[in-house]
């Protein structure tokens, strides 16, 4: 798995790294976690200028979650349930994940996109209620791009420095890597095959 994403980064290079973290907060196939150290390998490696890596990892994700914030804000907190009733099972996004959301939105305000953006359960969905509540664009981007960049930049530079010591570490991380996407499946294939619409409980 690690050799797979450092080749499709080295290969498809700043518009690789873009293009998996905006489906990564769209539709997170392999989480940041993966891609942004692997980012930092190959910028270690010489491939890839570092900065470079950091912009096209922001501004991939701050994409991404835009695209949740314009479809909560366009569609209104009751058309975005019935979204997610209907096609919820695909994202396995739920009325209740959209509830907790909105509620830890309404109580911390901007603070809960700023952390919001550094927790990785809450990062897609922190955008929802930040659409419904209108909060304006300017300061979602604004807000956003702090917390994406703080968690994107320590990524990075998790992997550029352990590029010094990618000898010690290349036997544990493939299979490290491997067991991360592993579980990421199993958990998604769960919430799909489990979940319900609200109206279908009970």
């Amino acid at each position: 798995m690690s050799e797979w994403i450092i080749g499709f980064v080295t290969q498809w290079g700043y518009l690789g790294i873009f293009l998996m973290m905006v489906a990564e907060n769209i539709f997170p196939p392999i989480p940041s976690e993966l891609i942004m150290p692997f980012a930092g390998f190959a910028a270690a490696n010489g491939n890839l200028n570092v900065v470079g890596v950091l912009l096209a990892g922001v501004l991939g994700s701050l994409v991404g979650t835009l695209a949740w914030y314009v479809a909560a804000r366009l569609l209104g907190i009751e058309r975005f349930r019935a979204l997610c009733n209907r096609f919820g099972r695909f994202a396995t996004i739920s009325e209740d994940d959209i509830d907790k959301a909105v509620h830890w939105f309404g109580r911390y305000g901007q603070w809960a996109v700023l952390f919001g953006r550094l927790v990785p359960a809450i990062r897609t969905l922190i955008s929802v209620p930040a659409g419904l509540a209108a909060m304006p664009v300017w300061k979602f981007l604004l807000v956003s791009a702090v917390g994406t960049t703080i968690w994107t930049a320590f990524l990075t530079a998790a992997g550029y420095l352990l590029h010094e010591q990618y000898d010690l570490v290349e036997g544990w991380v493939d299979p490290v890597s491997t067991a991360v996407v592993a579980v990421a499946v199993v958990i998604y294939v769960w919430r799909f095959v489990t979940w319900k619409p609200i109206k279908d409980i009970g």
